[in-house]
């Protein structure tokens, strides 16, 4: 059996035995683990192999067999040539540098809506051929320079040989397979985000002095974008778990941030009995719990686990966190609803909610279709407390 054979074959086996229940690149770690004969060429060749399967999602499902498919990933994916495809395909490899629509049409693929499962639950604000076309593109890795370090970064970037393109005063794009930490040593001078969930900033105008809850902070990614802009903000973040609270309280101190406070609550209960119900709050900030389908880009094996049924569970549970916290929110103030989802049930509808049962009124945002420029896709508005 050929290399490229047995390419195919590990590729196979991991796909038949992969059930989603693990994100994709653990379970290959403790498939290769495994292995431990195959090289780190091989690793990183089956690897792209799986990924480029499942960045097809429902196309072809039912008309090809998996080797078939894991070939035809790979040529809607690459851009130059492979050993794999000239082994296998050649007709297809002498095309694989042209371009994903023209690819598609060489295949007599008119209609590529039905790689996303769900195009029909899309916001409005996306363009679902676009969309579904993004799949066959590997999104960038963005970072947001801090303390007016770009200038440095980028000098750094050219030493290295590493490409880059700048998006703007504060946001470099770069290769998704860039070790930015090993270039840049000092993390205070840059932070990885999404060049989505940098424009999410636009939303923020902070004063010194108010009060703002980031209240599902994560990481802590939005708070640190909150205070560069204004460092004179009285903060608190929440999160449901206490190791994520710990998680971030390392990635501030690596940011160099140390007046904020921190809690860990669970916003599903009433807030009017938790350990902070008698404070309130000048802007609230809720990157609400979703479905991560904007970001599906970087993990595409979602498209083959997530039902439909996960949307509803999502919107409610948005809606119920939602509806809890502005409780908590000063007349006047202003709600930032967040997410990373394309799906209308977790953006406008939540939205519409709110406004319907919660005295707030939307005042500015919408979709980021973040897949136009190899980034993710968020929806962020801004409402405010009547």
């Amino acid at each position: 059996m050929t290399r490229w054979e047995n390419y195919i074959a590990s590729a196979e086996k991991i796909i038949v035995s992969y059930d989603g229940s693990l994100p994709l690149h653990h379970f290959l770690k403790g498939f290769f683990k495994q292995h431990p004969y195959m090289g780190s060429r091989d690793r990183r060749q089956i690897s792209q192999l799986v990924y480029q399967y499942y960045r097809l999602g429902q196309l072809w499902q039912q008309e090809k067999s998996m080797a078939e498919r894991i070939l035809l990933g790979t040529f809607l994916c690459e851009k130059e040539s492979s050993d794999l495809l000239q082994f296998f395909r050649p007709e297809l490899n002498e095309k694989v540098s042209l371009p994903v629509a023209e690819k598609l049409a060489f295949l007599d693929i008119t209609e590529t809506t039905t790689v996303f499962p769900f195009t029909a639950a899309l916001s409005a604000g996306i363009d679902g051929v676009a969309f579904n076309q993004s799949f066959f593109i590997q999104p960038d890795l963005f970072i947001r320079t801090r303390h007016n370090r770009q200038s440095a970064i980028l000098r750094q970037l050219e030493k290295a040989d590493i490409p880059y393109t700048v998006i703007g005063e504060d946001t470099i794009a770069l290769p998704n397979s860039t070790k930015i930490d090993t270039v840049i040593t000092d993390k205070s001078w840059y932070e990885i985000q999404d060049a989505s969930s940098q424009q999410v900033g636009a939303l923020f105008t902070p004063k010194a002095g108010e009060l703002w809850w980031d209240s599902c902070a994560a990481s802590g990614g939005k708070s640190i974008l909150l205070l560069d802009k204004q460092p004179g903000v009285k903060l608190l973040v929440s999160d449901v778990r206490a190791s994520i609270i710990q998680n971030l309280h390392q990635r501030f101190k690596e940011a160099g941030i140390r007046q904020y406070e921190s809690i860990v609550m669970d916003l599903t209960a009433p807030v009017t009995s938790s350990a902070i119900k008698d404070r309130l709050f000048d802007h609230i900030i809720l990157d609400a719990p979703c479905s991560g389908s904007g970001t599906w880009g970087r993990t595409p094996e979602n498209m083959s686990f997530f039902t439909e049924k996960q949307i509803t569970e999502y919107q409610q549970l948005q809606q119920k966190i939602a509806a809890n916290i502005v409780h908590l929110l000063k007349p006047g103030g202003t709600l930032i609803y967040i997410t990373c989802s394309v799906f209308r049930q977790e953006n406008e509808e939540v939205v519409a909610f709110l406004e319907k049962g919660s005295g707030l009124k939307q005042q500015e945002g919408g979709v980021i279709a973040g897949y136009a420029h190899r980034a993710d896709s968020m929806f962020a508005v801004k409402l405010i407390k009547q």
